[in-house]
């Protein structure tokens, strides 16, 4: 945070002000000073910057002025400037842009400037005295950025090093010692000061006539901090950069060398003197080197130190050796193995090394006088050892430095062969083998492959690793690979085009050959992220590239299917970036409408992206472009993905600003790019026309009858106008800020009625959106309201919100009284004094408090104080009317969220009124936290259980009731009372602790000016810190603890940060408090209890500065670990949580705390030994702790699983990676693992740790293929657990194994598991291990995900192996588990197969399934286990052979297993059928198509079992997925039976409850077989069926039954519904009208995929009749169908009267008075909302969109009499009513006294319902009289005409609008029609 300037600047600024007063310049002098004033002033960055700009340029305008002046005069000016510059010595871009206006201003007068800077420099502190932190930031940046400033240190270096001296001896002396910034600045400013004035320091070091004593201290000093006084690493690696500055000023390379070798030898010499050139230093004291003293030293020579000293020969070595060399590369070494916290510098430290080689190696050849890294050298040796090792280091930004490490290495390897003409470089096919022989998952290794291809060329690469185009695909579905992958496809395109010169079409070619398959394939992908990373990372790039390759993906993408649509815009979209304009017309168009109308959301936003983009933001959208967009955008505004929603937002701010630039362009005469001069004024009145209609849409959309994701979709797109198109400034953003000439476009737009943001309509809806019941929308449009509109509501608003708010704020319900939170943080940020004073706050609180936020927060705090008191009464009546935790949530809005609150906290006039109300409201946070958590706890201690809450909640209730307890019986449910007392308490306790951190964040941050912290004194932070131990200690609910633990991390941090040691010393009083209560004997147990008690722990160690050493982590752990490592009491209590237990559970909190990262790598090694330690004890709890603490760890070292979304859900972790990270727990796991394996003693020897290990192992991949990789040690015992006689451990060492063995040896060592089966039965010694090593070979051949693991030649000596032992097959092997492990192993392996062998395997199958008769299973006299297990997979593995070898006999032989009833076998098939998504042998499935029709019949009769007659119906569904996979021959294999199966399966939807799974199989069996049968005999069938879809689209029903109906609609309907349409088939128009019907419930369901099948269904009828069914369709979006069928209805069924009837059904009948009479009853809110069937679906909207066309259903009424009598029969039902409401209406709303409960009225979804509805009903009405003439007169209770009812409408409608229940009627639409044209659906 900025200083607040102090009072030097200020007063310099008052009395320059005063002294230019009467000279000629004053009027530029003062303007100047006005924006140096204003800089001054402002906190936001970008503010200041602004003012300083503006200051600037006046500065260059007064500098002739002030020429023609005197230096008297001059002077006061650049004083003044040069006090500001003092001031802003913080901020270094701040200082130079004062250091421009100073030297601006000083033109001929720079002797004067000169002696100002000198005398402000002289007075930073007298000789001797310390150096505040501020001095020490003026003499740093004066010495960087001023010349007069180094000028002037230059002639004062003495004094100046006195100072650096005495202020860096008192910072180490210190005690306690003082912050870590103090340090940090002293010893930067000695690095400015060697930097800056090498010339005149050098002589003080290297010259014996001049040397220091000052500069000797200081020097001495400086090694004490190298040595660790200074704890701070980041001080100390800064004093390693100073030191080689003074290196660099030896006057011979090799003094510097040697001063530098000094001090690499010092730990070894011991005490004594160190010669330093010409000072002597005593050794320091504090010599405890911790290792990072040598990475001080090596960082600092790496960083800067001149080439010549660290290549110069040293005299003191036998051989020719250097620094560079000889020491700081084996202490390179040794670091990276040791400073495990300090990986990120020693990785920098091996990147700059290799540079600094790099930079040195012609002087090195000439030292040496050979190759540095020749091939056979133990350097390249060490060298490519630590860069492999390192490789996948977790460390984040290590990864950088390793990649850095690669290149350079190569480069310098490179260099050495060219220089010393070696043809010979193996060190390039060594590396590119390793590459490929890693696993893909491996991040790591595409860094060298992008690094190798330079050097061996493209062709090389592709050749040796056959499977990179496979493996980047599966690296484009993963987001981590992505980056990597899209970078190997880059270098080797761009080598390809180096290599190959030719043309633009020859190179295109070429590419297309190798790189089109890989490309369309990811484009065309089903994956979205595959997908959209292959557009983002490598389309567009290659277009660029190649531009001719833009006609091959072309011709690739022309299909109708979705992913080539998607494709085709993608490439389009990559197009216009790179070619600037995209002419849309003909056929490129109509594909477009059909993109922006498809079903898929990555279609349609991919569509809508082309619209938008632009190379150029002021190029204007086309006509074309704006049509399209209000095409699209009113049908997408409910969509229910959030990353839709947000995509969909950033698109139409692109949008909106091509509009906005384009139009300022035209505005200031200039014809931006692509446009016609004669279109510009057309242009502009486009664009501002779209913009208007944009708004009106926005607004419309946030009615509180819309959906949560239409106000979500109207808020962010308003965002979007708002932030595009108004000027309002936004300090703290970086980009997006309003162009300078905002205010003519503004002023263009509203001169044309347009543009009105701000209007009261717009404002009311906004208000309506902060009583939302959830927070997004809330928060959004609060900070819509705050941020752009006018700075103080109107009173009369202010008020009514104010009295909403104080009422939100008592209810029980959360979100209510979080909505009440953010109306009052509004209405504070919305106010002047005028509004505080017209609010009802607290008595006087107005009239004595000076602030605004200091009156708010007053009157909150008193509602808070009598909130409690009423709460201490009667808790059960305080929770359901005052429950306390709303106005907290306000307290912590108001006082934390409110920029000018927290201003005025540091203002020092208010400071004492702060610190008594925060005073008083943590004592009353104390109060209240301790009330509530006695209350639960009924006072018993936080020994309480379960049992003592619910008693004393009993209780509560009771004496709320005024009852006595009575015994009562248990009930599962809580009754509301309860849920009411544990809301207040657990909602209350829960908003404290936020509060209370947020406060401690907010008021002792580090940059606030002195005294701010007293607003907390010291009393008032302990007493915080009690309630925050109260709460974690004594609290059981977890939300409320993981909210409090929020807080008290911000808590302990801020207090950890802070300079004063009694503050720091509270968190840490809390951790010894905690460790002491955990090992101490205790009569209850406190973690199974208070769910907060691990989280202490967690907090404070959290809360500690990461770039220190986390000391307190470090006691916290070793403390824990001992704790849990001590043995247990021989007779422990169960009831009771044992110390060692206590230990484990907070062990496994810390791991998984996110906060501490990588800071906990150091400790992972001990605490992985005790978890498996105390995976063997003897006590449960112990067992459960540690086996928890295990899968922590485990996921902390091998990173947390990715995202669902991607492809691979696996980290690319090595086993080589991990043993080369963490070398000790390697060992830790592989002394498990030999243990285990050891000689057994009789009977089976548990070993409980070993099942842990071996899934630990099994998680990591294989590591690439090398000699005496440390990974070979878990070879033998990992072989060795093969026999183990548990099936688990088995199991689970094959999965382990698999990390264990390269890709390049697996086919070797295949090939010896295989030579090591049986090949006879009497060979076998071991069934365990005979099974163990068939488990083994089958974890090595499973394919992993993105390979298609090893090839058939590499596998076919393995195949003869098993051939040689097909008898494990057979029953010659008894065990059924080995035959099936062998068969597995077989079913991986089918290509390598000799057709001897495919033989046998199908001779055994055939024969064993053959065996099982219909009437059982004879041959088996006894059960056998595993059996049934054998007889599927032997199934399984004859259909994947009948579909790999399409063989009749095989089909044949698959389909007759289908028909015979072994219940294994069919479900097997049945199963494999289902799984099989992508399809498989159109021959197979054919064949199993009729076979499972003609069994039909039967297996409908049968009715066997459900769960098989479920899986015979999923199959057949799967089966006929395509529409057009029906035939003839399907046609006659059900004939006679059809009906048949029809009535059986309609009959079990009707009348059976099989329950929903089996129902949604028979609706859609039955759809699908009415789709290919029905005729005139099959009408009663057809309204079964319909009746049926009827029922399951209830929006009661479950979810499976509404999406049988959709999908069954999908299949059947569209086929009756054309039918219906033939004059043959008139009975059919009944059914075909409610078959369309429930498509418009389903339409609007709340499930996607629900609505997703309804659209296909209303895509299908879209098609034109001639077309056949399904083929070519595109499914159209949920609202493109909705909106079909509409059309549909009015065009075909127009006539029909049920047509009028049936969409009137869907207006719901609501009653408007009985509504607002609830509203102003203010009944007593209940805690529970009643939940909606459907909470997508927006009556309202669906009413403005069915307006149109039920008008011009009357219009038909005219020429049709059964319409007219239709619509006469409603007119003289509903006119009447419609009548009355429109009056009531007026009555209402036209009096004062509605505006009492308009805020509530305003934020009431039913009543905006019901008026939406009303304003309908009145528009049909008056259409109806209009139509219906003289029969409409005869129509009783209607006394108007017309011309009357719309005119009352109209005023009614304008009534609705002031108050903000109706939207303003928009000027394309109707008279009367409310809201955005009638598209918006």
């Amino acid at each position: 945070m900025v200083p607040s300037p102090a009072m030097g600047a200020e007063r310099e600024a008052q009395a320059c002000a005063e002294f230019y007063g009467a000279l000629g310049i004053a009027q530029p002098v003062l303007s100047c000073l006005q924006c140096l004033r204003q800089f001054a002033g402002s906190t936001a960055k970008r503010c200041r910057d602004k003012h300083l700009e503006e200051a600037l340029l006046l500065s260059r305008a007064l500098s002739e002025g002030l020429q023609a002046l005197g230096e008297a005069e001059a002077r006061p000016l650049l004083r003044c400037v040069l006090a500001f510059q003092m001031e802003a010595t913080g901020n270094s871009s701040s200082f130079q842009k004062l250091e421009q206006i100073v030297t601006q201003l000083a033109v001929g007068k720079e002797a004067v400037l000169a002696q100002e800077v000198g005398t402000l420099l002289s007075g930073l502190a007298p000789q001797g005295e310390v150096l505040s932190p501020g001095d020490l930031q003026s003499v740093c940046l004066f010495m960087e950025e001023s010349s007069l400033g180094r000028q002037h240190w230059r002639q004062n270096l003495a004094p100046l090093l006195q100072r650096l001296a005495t202020t860096l001896r008192w910072v180490l002396r210190s005690q306690p010692a003082p912050s870590t910034t103090w340090g940090y600045l002293v010893i930067k400013a000695c690095l400015q000061l060697f930097q800056a004035l090498p010339k005149d320091v050098a002589p003080l070091v290297w010259s014996a006539e001049g040397k220091s004593e000052t500069l000797q201290s200081l020097l001495g000093l400086l090694l004490e901090v190298v040595w660790g006084k200074a704890l701070n690493k980041d001080t100390r690696l800064l004093v390693g950069t100073a030191l080689s500055m003074l290196v660099n000023m030896a006057p011979q390379p090799e003094c510097g060398a040697n001063a530098m070798l000094g001090l690499f030898q010092l730990p070894k010499q011991g005490a004594g003197e160190l010669k330093f050139g010409e000072l002597s230093v005593q050794t320091p004291t504090v010599l405890e080197p911790d290792g990072l003293e040598k990475l001080v030293l090596t960082r600092g020579l790496l960083t800067c130190c001149k080439v010549d000293i660290l290549s110069c020969q040293l005299e003191s070595f036998t051989h020719k050796a250097c620094l560079l060399l000889d020491v700081i590369f084996p202490t390179m070494c040794a670091l990276t193995k040791e400073q495990k916290d300090c990986h990120y510098y020693c990785f920098q430290a091996c990147a700059l090394w290799l540079q600094r080689l790099r930079d040195t190696l012609p002087a090195l050849w000439s030292l040496k006088g050979t190759r540095i890294l020749a091939q056979d050298t133990e350097l390249l040796q060490q060298l490519l050892q630590l860069v492999w090792d390192n490789a996948e280091t977790p460390v984040e930004g290590v990864s950088e430095f390793i990649h850095s490490s690669f290149r350079l290495l190569l480069e310098i390897y490179h260099l050495e062969c060219q220089h010393f003409q070696d043809q010979e470089r193996p060190l390039y096919q060594q590396m590119l083998q390793r590459v490929v022989s890693m696993p893909w998952q491996i991040k790591a290794r595409y860094v060298p492959l992008c690094a190798i291809v330079p050097y061996v060329g493209s062709q090389q690469v592709l050749d040796t690793y056959r499977d990179l185009p496979q493996h980047l695909l599966s690296c484009l579905s993963t987001n981590h690979l992505c980056p990597a992958a899209a970078e190997v496809y880059r270098a080797l395109v761009r080598q390809q085009c180096a290599e190959r010169r030719g043309s633009a079409e020859a190179v295109a070619e070429r590419w297309a050959l190798c790189w089109l398959p890989l490309l369309s394939q990811a484009l065309c992908s089903p994956l979205p992220i595959l997908q959209s990373n292959a557009a983002n990372y490598l389309l567009a790039w290659t277009l660029r590239q190649l531009p001719a390759a833009q006609a091959p993906l072309a011709a690739r993408f022309s299909g109708q299917d979705t992913a080539s649509l998607r494709a085709w815009v993608s490439l389009l979209k990559a197009q216009k970036s790179v070619a600037g304009a995209l002419p849309l017309h003909g056929e490129a168009l109509e594909r477009l409408c059909c993109c922006l109308g498809a079903r898929e959301e990555g279609v349609r936003l991919a569509a809508m992206g082309l619209l938008c983009c632009s190379p150029s933001t002021n190029q204007p959208l086309s006509g074309t472009e704006v049509r399209l967009l209000r095409q699209f955008l009113p049908l997408n505004l409910n969509c229910d993905s959030s990353s839709f929603r947000q995509l969909l937002q950033a698109a139409v701010r692109k949008a909106l600003v091509r509009l906005r630039d384009s139009s300022l362009a035209q505005l200031r005469g200039k014809e931006p790019l692509g446009t016609d001069p004669s279109e510009g004024e057309g242009q502009l009145a486009q664009a501002v026309g779209f913009v208007e209609w944009l708004l009106q849409l926005s607004i419309a959309s946030l009615s509180p009858g819309s959906n949560f994701q239409r106000k979500k979709t109207g808020l962010l797109l308003l965002s979007a106008v708002l932030e595009t198109c108004t000027d309002t400034w936004s300090p703290d953003k970086r980009k997006g800020q309003p162009p300078r000439t905002m205010a003519t476009l503004l002023s263009y737009a509203r001169q044309s009625g347009c543009w009105d943001f701000f209007s009261q309509p717009n404002l009311l809806a906004l208000l309506s959106c902060l009583q939302d019941s959830t927070n997004e929308i809330r928060d959004l449009a609060s900070e819509l309201l705050v941020r752009y509109f006018p700075p103080v509501f109107p009173e009369p608003v202010a008020l009514a919100l104010f009295q909403l708010a104080q009422d939100s704020l008592g209810s029980p319900r959360v979100q209510e009284a979080e909505a009440g939170a953010v109306l009052m943080k509004t209405i504070l940020q919305k106010s002047d004094s005028g509004i505080m004073k017209s609010l009802a706050l607290e008595a006087e609180a107005p009239l004595t408090l000076p602030n605004r936020g200091l009156c708010f927060a007053q009157h909150l705090l008193h509602m808070l104080q009598a909130q409690y008191a009423a709460a201490r009464q009667d808790l059960l009546q305080a929770a359901a009317t005052t429950p306390m935790h709303g106005v907290i949530a306000a307290l912590r809005r108001c006082l934390l969220q409110v920029p000018e609150v927290a201003a005025s906290m540091r203002a020092a006039e208010l400071a004492q009124s702060w610190q008594e109300l925060l005073t008083r409201l943590v004592t009353t946070a104390r109060d209240i936290t301790s009330f509530l958590l006695g209350a639960l706890q009924s006072q018993q201690g936080p020994g309480a259980d379960e049992q003592d809450m619910g008693n004393a909640i009993g209780s509560l209730i009771m004496l709320g009731k005024g009852r006595v307890q009575e015994e009562e019986e248990d009930s599962v449910l809580l009754s509301e009372e309860h849920s009411l007392i544990l809301t207040c308490c657990w909602v209350s306790v829960k908003e404290i602790g936020l509060l209370l951190g947020g406060l401690a964040e907010l008021l002792l941050a580090p940059g606030l000016p002195a005294g701010s912290g007293a607003l907390l004194p010291l009393p008032t932070l302990h007493m915080a810190a009690r309630v925050f131990r109260e709460i974690l200690l004594r609290c059981r609910h977890w939300g409320a603890v993981e909210g409090c633990s929020t807080g008290f991390i911000k808590f302990c941090a801020a207090l950890l940060k802070h300079p004063a040691g009694e503050l720091q010393a509270i968190p840490q009083t809390m951790l010894e408090q905690g460790l002491e209560a955990l090992s101490g004997p205790r009569s209850s147990s406190i973690t199974r209890r208070a769910a907060g008690f691990p989280v202490l722990f967690l907090c404070i160690v959290s809360g500690e500065p990461p770039a220190q050493a986390r000391p307190l982590l470090t006691h916290c752990v070793q403390t824990l670990l001992a704790l849990a490592s001590t043995a247990l009491p021989q007779d422990w209590d169960q009831t009771l949580d044992l110390p060692q237990v206590c230990a484990l559970h907070v062990l496994q909190t810390l791991v998984h705390g996110t906060g501490l990262g990588s800071a906990l790598l150091w400790h992972t090694t001990p605490m992985v030994a005790l978890s498996l330690r105390g995976l063997g004890s003897p006590c449960w709890a112990m067992r459960n702790a540690a086996i928890q603490l295990f899968s922590a760890l485990t996921s902390r070292l091998l990173g947390q699983q990715r995202s669902r979304g991607e492809s691979c859900p696996m980290e690319g972790l090595s086993l080589q990676a991990f043993l080369g990270q963490h070398p000790q727990l390697g060992a830790v796991l592989l002394g498990e693992l030999e243990a285990a394996e050891g000689p057994m003693p009789a009977g089976p020897c548990l070993r409980p740790a070993l099942h842990a290990v071996l899934t630990f192992l099994a998680q990591l991949q294989p590591g690439a293929d090398g000699p005496g990789s440390p990974s070979d040690r878990f070879l033998e015992p990992l072989l060795g657990l093969a026999g183990s006689p548990i099936y688990a451990v088995r199991a689970m060492a094959a999965k382990a194994l698999v990390p264990v063995i390269p890709l390049p040896r697996r086919p070797g060592f295949l090939l010896q598991l295989a030579q090591q089966l049986p090949t006879a039965p009497r060979q076998v010694r071991s069934h365990n291990a005979v099974h163990g090593r068939l488990l083994q070979m089958q974890a090595l051949l499973a394919p992993t995900a993105g390979s298609d693991g090893l090839s058939a030649e590499a596998l076919h000596p393995v195949a003869l192996q098993l051939e040689a032992r097909v008898w494990l097959l057979t029953p010659a092997q008894h065990c059924p588990l080995i035959r099936d492990a062998f068969l597995r192993v077989l079913t991986l392996l089918p290509t390598s197969f000799s057709p001897g062998l495919a033989q046998s395997i199908h001779d055994a199958i055939s024969t064993e399934l053959g065996s099982l008769s219909p009437g059982g299973k004879p041959g088996c006299v006894e059960l056998q286990v595993g059996l049934p297990v054998l007889h599927q997979t032997m199934a399984r593995f004859m259909c994947s052979e009948a579909a790999r070898l399409a063989d009749g006999k095989r089909i044949g032989a698959v389909c007759s297993l289908v028909q015979q009833s072994d219940p294994d076998v069919q479900l097997a098939i049945l199963s494999w059928v289902i799984s099989r998504k992508e399809g498989t042998c159109e021959e197979l499935e054919k064949a199993l198509r009729l076979t499972l029709l003609e069994s039909l019949r039967s297996v409908l009769q049968e009715r066997r079992d459900r769960e098989f007659l479920r899986l015979y119906l999923e199959a057949l569904l799967h089966l006929y997925r395509d529409p057009s996979s029906w035939s003839q021959e399907a046609s006659h294999k059900l004939q006679g039976s059809s009906a048949a199966c029809l009535e059986m399966l309609l009959h079990m939807v009707e009348a059976e409850c099989p329950g929903p799974d089996l129902l949604f199989q028979a609706l859609c069996a039955a759809s699908l077989l009415l789709t290919h049968r029905f005729g005139d005999e099959d009408g009663a069938l057809v309204q079964r069926w319909c009746t049926a879809l009827e029922e399951c689209g209830r929006s009661a029903a479950c979810e499976e039954l509404r999406l049988a109906a959709a999908r069954s609609l999908q299949t059947a309907g569209a086929a009756v519904v054309r039918r219906s349409l033939r004059a043959a088939s008139p009975v059919l128009v009944p059914v075909a009208l409610r078959l369309i019907n429930v498509g418009i419930h389903l339409l609007q369901d709340e499930e996607r995929e629900v609505r997703h099948d309804a659209a296909g269904f209303a895509s299908l009828l879209q098609q034109d009749a001639g077309e056949l069914l399904h083929d070519s369709c595109i499914f159209v979006q949920d609202n493109m169908g909705l909106q079909g069928l509409l059309q549909l209805l009015l065009a075909e069924f127009g006539e029909q009267p049920e047509t009028f009837d049936m969409l009137l059904q869907h207006l719901p009948v609501l009653d408007l008075r009985g509504i607002v009479k609830e509203l102003e009853a203010n009944k007593a809110i209940s805690l529970y909302k009643e939940d909606e069937p459907n909470v997508f679906a927006e009556p309202a909207v669906l009413a403005r969109q069915l307006l149109p066309i039920l008008l011009q259903l009357l219009e038909k009424a005219s020429t049709s009499t059964a319409l007219r009598a239709s619509a006469l029969h409603w007119l003289t039902a509903t006119g009447p009513g419609v009548l009355h409401d429109l009056q009531y209406c007026k009555q209402h709303w036209g009096q004062e006294a509605a505006v009492c409960c308009g805020m509530k009225a305003l934020g009431c979804a039913k009543l905006h319902t019901a008026v939406a509805v009303l304003l309908v009903r009145a528009r049909l009405v008056a259409q109806a009289l209009q139509v219906l003439g003289e029969d409409a007169a005869t129509v009783p209770g209607l006394g108007c005409g017309t011309q009357e009812l719309e005119q009352e409408l109209e005023l009614v409608q304008g009534l609705l609008v002031q108050h903000g229940l109706a939207p303003v009627p928009s000027q394309d639409n109707a008279l009367g029609e409310p809201g955005p044209p009638s598209g918006a659906a």
